[in-house]
């Protein structure tokens, strides 16, 4: 069993910057991946981006590519969603999602890789 929380969602102008957290605990030891989705009213939960855990490599939808960056902190299990020049279109609810080392059809960027998912953090982009 993994627990996630998520924190930092809010109210943020276009243009302007905002950092979700995500923090895991309990069987995270298997941790293959660890990646970000969001949901705007009206439509599909969306891949945002992920991080695979060995080696830190990340991956991004093209939506967001070159605006948004994942880090982390390993010692805290804890991993970052850095999100700049944010637009209108951003608005949503942001998950945390993990996965851990498994045989699957699925790809990191598809949320039926993924295993445990936070509570959701409401990220809105208006002026």
């Amino acid at each position: 069993q993994v627990l996630l929380v998520e924190s930092g969602g809010g109210l943020v102008q276009p243009g302007g910057s905002l950092e979700l957290s995500c923090a895991a605990s309990g069987g995270t030891a298997g941790t293959y991946a660890m990646g970000w989705f969001r949901q705007a009213p009206g439509k599909d939960r969306e891949f945002v981006g992920t991080m695979i855990w060995s080696g830190g490599s990340t991956f991004y939808a093209d939506s967001v590519k070159g605006r948004f960056t994942i880090s982390r902190d390993s010692a805290k299990k804890t991993v970052f969603l850095q999100m700049n020049s944010l637009k209108v279109e951003d608005t949503a609810v942001y998950y945390c999602a993990w996965t851990g080392y498994k045989s699957t059809f699925y790809g990191v960027s598809d949320e039926l890789r993924y295993d445990y998912w936070g509570q959701g953090t409401q990220v809105t982009v208006s002026s």
